[in-house]
């Protein structure tokens, strides 16, 4: 692991293979050892970053709900890609590391060759055009923007079981479909109060601060080409056409379902790797 000094957060992130730059973000409640069967297949053809995104894994938890805006965020990762001499780099995300992703592409489209969101739908679309079907499959969005010190007390109670109940909420997965060691890192991460804060502050900021930066750039459509992969089983897919949702945010989109829940990644990883590939290869 290494760590970079970022302008207000310290990122832990893992470089690997050689080639054009690739960085991979994870999401909600995970750390970048989600990527840790899929980067060295990706790393055969790219020099390959995952990072934890701030309040996560290893990296630093600054205080404050401000400070996990997906702007916020976005702005560590576009620092840190710098730092490593990528000016121009492509970008995948998963989750909460997808929604950082979009706000990088709005905020940095130059630096950005190619982008992939794994099984998210728009943020302002998902809260403006709030479903019941979405707010019960998602409720945890709600629970955890609560004001401190609510969540966090409820959730420290017994944080594997909170938790773990996401992990196999979002598409009937069970527990021994997560490889071990990447579960340990998971636990290690969420057990810790000061990343369950964070966690919590990343959902305030989605409702306090990100609604508000997206609605300002509706109507905005870039032309990075877009990779669309949603888990067939997952609650997205089954609440929207998950890549009708980017058409008019992205001018070329591509995408499919892939096998399993929200968390195919973790659960189809060879599978995600493949889909990726197929996109990221010149």
């Amino acid at each position: 692991m290494k760590r970079f000094a970022g302008s207000d957060a310290e990122i832990a992130y893992n470089v690997e293979g050689s080639g054009p730059p690739l960085l991979l973000l994870h999401g909600f409640p995970q750390t970048r050892a989600m990527w840790s069967t899929i980067a060295p297949l990706l790393a055969k053809h790219f020099t390959v970053v995952t990072a934890d995104l701030r309040g996560y894994g290893a990296s630093s938890k600054p205080d404050g709900v401000s400070a996990y805006s997906f702007r916020a965020m976005g702005g560590d990762m576009l620092e840190l890609m710098a730092h490593l001499g990528h000016e121009r780099f492509a970008l995948v995300g998963h989750d909460r590391g997808a929604r950082t992703a979009h706000r990088m592409a709005l905020d940095a489209p130059a630096r950005l060759t190619k982008i992939a969101f794994l099984d998210i739908v728009p943020t302002h679309l998902l809260l403006s055009e709030l479903t019941p079907q979405v707010a019960k499959g998602y409720y945890h969005w709600f629970f955890l923007a609560q004001p401190a010190p609510f969540p966090e007390t409820l959730i420290s109670h017994d944080p594997d079981h909170y938790f773990e109940s996401c992990l196999t909420g979002w598409g009937s997965n069970v527990l021994s479909d997560f490889a071990p060691d990447q579960l340990s890192a998971y636990r290690a991460s969420w057990r810790n109060l000061e990343t369950i804060t964070a966690m919590c502050n990343d959902y305030r900021a989605a409702l306090e601060i990100d609604f508000a930066l997206d609605e300002a750039d509706l109507g905005r459509q870039l032309d990075i080409p877009a990779l669309i992969l949603f888990g067939a089983d997952g609650p997205m897919a089954k609440a929207y056409d998950v890549l009708g949702t980017w058409q008019d945010r992205f001018s070329n989109v591509t995408g499919k379902g892939m096998p399993g829940g929200h968390f195919f990644p973790d659960t189809a990883p060879e599978e995600t790797a493949g889909a990726l590939l197929s996109f990221l290869m010149p």
